[in-house]
């Protein structure tokens, strides 16, 4: 048995720094889960206009309508069973601002039919995004999201590259500082840069078991269409 994110990477994974193979071995079968602690240097988003769509994903916990620097920083990656019975793992980023907490949860499956991991974000799940995974320089890893897909009720729809953001994500592990170093970026094709963050962490590696999933962490509704 295998992690979600080895079973993405295949024979990538060997390829990471060991810090980074172990933080995305977290998993049910391992029995860890990771929680992140550090400072984003830099909380970044794009041109005015695109505030009003931020704050909107802001209020289901997808990205993060403030920008801001040395912002204190906290990510969970909790594994558990869904309602659906898969492995399901948390990404739930934490940005203490100094007006008030601000969340970007997600929550991530393996899909076998896709070949690849399913990135459900928000408290409700109406948006699923394909994540491809790849070994980077320096034993770093990098993620890319694919196709868009938006789920409430009847509704399946594939979100067009026009107004869907384009998510990069590369981590690394700085030997020298023995931190991780993180930097995401959100991109529309057509409109430019939306949102971002860069910063850097450290990690407790805990027995899932025991932390279990703590009240809040779960999204509110669990979508079972990938």
């Amino acid at each position: 048995m295998t992690s979600i994110f080895q079973r993405a990477l295949g024979m990538d994974f060997g390829r990471l720094h060991p810090q980074i193979r172990r933080r995305f071995s977290v998993g049910l079968d391992s029995g860890e889960a990771c929680v992140g602690r550090g400072t984003m240097e830099r909380v970044w988003h794009g041109r005015g206009f695109v505030k009003p769509f931020l704050t909107l994903g802001g209020s289901r916990n997808i990205l993060v309508p403030r920008a801001g620097r040395d912002v204190p920083f906290t990510i969970e990656n909790v594994p558990y069973l869904d309602s659906y019975g898969r492995e399901t793992v948390t990404f739930v980023r934490t940005f203490a601002f100094p007006d008030g907490d601000r969340r970007f949860d997600a929550t991530m499956i393996y899909s076998p039919a896709r070949r690849c991991v399913v990135d459900y974000l928000g408290t409700h799940q109406h948006l699923a995004s394909d994540l491809h995974f790849a070994a980077g320089p320096g034993g770093s890893l990098v993620i890319r999201s694919g196709e868009h897909r938006f789920r409430e009720g009847l509704v399946d729809a594939r979100v067009p590259g026009l107004v869907a953001g384009d998510a990069t994500v590369r981590e690394s592990y700085d030997d020298a500082t023995e931190r991780f170093r993180i930097e995401v970026s959100v991109v529309n094709r057509r409109f430019g840069p939306l949102f971002g963050y860069t910063g850097c962490f450290t990690a407790d590696f805990v027995d899932a078991g025991g932390l279990g999933i703590r009240d809040g962490l779960r999204p509110v509704r669990e979508e079972a269409r990938v």
